[in-house]
This record gives C-alpha cells, sequence and structure tokens, in this order.
C-alpha cells in the first residue's frame, strides 16, 4: 500500500507584510474578484484536482462581508474542495524581526494546524504549493509537482520561469526572474507539519546566507534551496497576474522577456476569461506609469522606510 499524500494549495490572502497585513477593505474587494475571475478558472483547469484550496487569513476576517461571499462562492465550485483558517499566514513574515516573526509563525501554525486535522486525517505526508491570490500555475503543474515528489526525495520543487500577463489588456510576455520566483511546493512528513517546531526546523535555513542565520524559518522564496533539497523545473510553470492593484509587480517590470502570443493563456484554462475591470485608484495609476527604478524608490520611501 503506497502512502497517502494530501495536497494543500495555500492562498495568503490576509496577514502578510505591513499595515498587519491588510490593506482595507477596497483592496481586499479587487484581490478576491482577481481571483474570482482568474485564479478559480485556472485551478478548475488543473489536469489533476487531487488537492484542497486553503484559504488563510487574519482572525479579524472572520466576518467580513467579502469573506463570507468568497466563502459562499467556494462552496458551489464543485473540481476541488476548499477550507478557511482564521490564523494569519503560515510562513515567516520577514517584515518582523526574527524573534517576532519567528514567535508569530509557531503561533500560527500551532492554531492553524489544529483546526486542520479532520482536512489531514490520516495522511502520511502533506504537499503545500504556494498559491498567491492573484498568479497562476500551468494546467499540469500539480500533477507535475504531485509526480515529482512520489519518484524522487525531494523536499521541495519549484519552477523557475514563467509569463507575466497584463489581466486589464490580457498581454502576455515571459517572465524570466533572476532569483528563485514564489512559486514552489515543500513536501512535510505528518510529524513535521502537524507539528510547529517541526515544521521550522524542516524549512529552516541550513546555512547562512547574508543577513540570515542558520535556523532561520524559510525567510523568503529566493532562499529555498537554501533550506531544502530542492529541484527547480525548467518549465514554464506560471503565470504572474498584474493589474495595476499588484502591492509591487507591474506589467513593465525588468524580469518581463519577449512578448507571446495569448494563446498560451489556455495552457492556464484563462484563455476565454474576459479583460478585468477594476476601480485603480489614481495613485497605483500614476505610480505603475514610472519607470521600475522610480517606482521601487517611491514604494520603500512610502512604506518600509516611513514604517
Amino acid at each position: 500500500m503506497g502512502d497517502k499524500v494530501v495536497t494543500l494549495l495555500q492562498v495568503p490572502f490576509t496577514g502578510l507584510g505591513l499595515y498587519n497585513g491588510f490593506r482595507g477593505n477596497a483592496f481586499l474587494k479587487n484581490r478576491i474578484k482577481i481571483f474570482k475571475q482568474f485564479v478559480i478558472p485556472s485551478l478548475q483547469a488543473q489536469t489533476s484536482n487531487d488537492f484542497i484550496l486553503h484559504c488563510c487569513w487574519r482572525s479579524e476576517e472572520k466576518c467580513n462581508k467579502y469573506v463570507k461571499e468568497l466563502q459562499a462562492y467556494l462552496e458551489t465550485i464543485k473540481e476541488f474542495k476548499t477550507i478557511h483558517t482564521f490564523n494569519g499566514i503560515l510562513f515567516y513574515d520577514d517584515k518582523y524581526s526574527d524573534d517576532v516573526a519567528r514567535q508569530r509563525l509557531i503561533s500560527n501554525l500551532h492554531y492553524s494546524v489544529g483546526t486542520m486535522y479532520d482536512t489531514i486525517g490520516d495522511a502520511d505526508y502533506v504537499i503545500v504549493v504556494l498559491q498567491p491570490s492573484d498568479d497562476l500555475y500551468e494546467k499540469h503543474a500539480i500533477e507535475t509537482i504531485q509526480y515529482l515528489f512520489e519518484t524522487e526525495d525531494w523536499q521541495a520543487v519549484g519552477f523557475k520561469n514563467g509569463y507575466i500577463c497584463n489581466y486589464t489588456t490580457k498581454e502576455v510576455a515571459e517572465y524570466n526572474p533572476l532569483t528563485n520566483p514564489p512559486f514552489y511546493s515543500i513536501k512535510f512528513t505528518r510529524e513535521q507539519f502537524t507539528n510547529p517546531l517541526a515544521h521550522v526546523a524542516h524549512t529552516s535555513m541550513k546555512k547562512e546566507v547574508g543577513k540570515y542565520k542558520v535556523g532561520t524559518p524559510l525567510p523568503s522564496h529566493e532562499y529555498v534551496g537554501d533550506c531544502l533539497k530542492y529541484y527547480q523545473i525548467d518549465e514554464r510553470g506560471f503565470l504572474v497576474g498584474t493589474h495595476q492593484n499588484n502591492i509591487s509587480t507591474g506589467f513593465n517590470i525588468p524580469y518581463k522577456g519577449g512578448s507571446v502570443s495569448q494563446e498560451v493563456l489556455k495552457d492556464f484554462g484563462v484563455y476565454e476569461v474576459e479583460p478585468i475591470k477594476l476601480r485603480t485608484p489614481l495613485r497605483k495609476r500614476l505610480l505603475f506609469s514610472l519607470p521600475y527604478k522610480w517606482q521601487r524608490k517611491i514604494r520603500y520611501w512610502l512604506t518600509e522606510k516611513f514604517k
């Protein structure tokens, strides 16, 4: 009898980064609209539907009307199951000091996993796939990830390159990051997933890199290979969605490569999806109209430096 595996596609909706991980209901309403219009159809198109969508929220969102509406909507989706936890994000948040970020992670894991035992059931392993709330995976991605973990002794797998799409126009281009992008998956044993200290130890830095010491929980997607036995897939397996409501990524960024046909969107299940229409604040439109280096400077001074 083979090992039993549960695959979770983990969506960090609120609780990450500045502003206590929440940027207001207007931002959340737009993000949920993007999620429903692009991400859900892409997930429905996956060739393996043997996964559970796991939406992560702060405790404050339990009574948020937009979250409740999304919960009701997801209950109508038949292709996959969905669960929601309200204990924050389940990875290290480098916007805090190491001590604070570590304790927040351990606490979030403790309370979230405590509500997920029925979901995990008697699984021997848990695969956690990072699923951003506005980005997509190629339709064979989940099947590929599950196959790699089943056939090789990898602790983590991820995609090297992908595409970038302007959801407001459906323009598409190659996306060629110079560092490891945030489209990776981690395999845990049952004990590692359900025990917060074992979870943190499994995903911690195995060597000192820059400001991060040995034992620091995986601080960011760039460091997956410094924490885990990692295999990077060469295929273009993800699509970064831009829409002028992104926190940091616009369509015209340095990682963007040459333009490609919209036909590639068929591989992500969104070829038939209409361009999205959002109410975008003037400040956002002005920001994303500037050269990328100026966008970074302005964002730094108005957010991180100011805070």
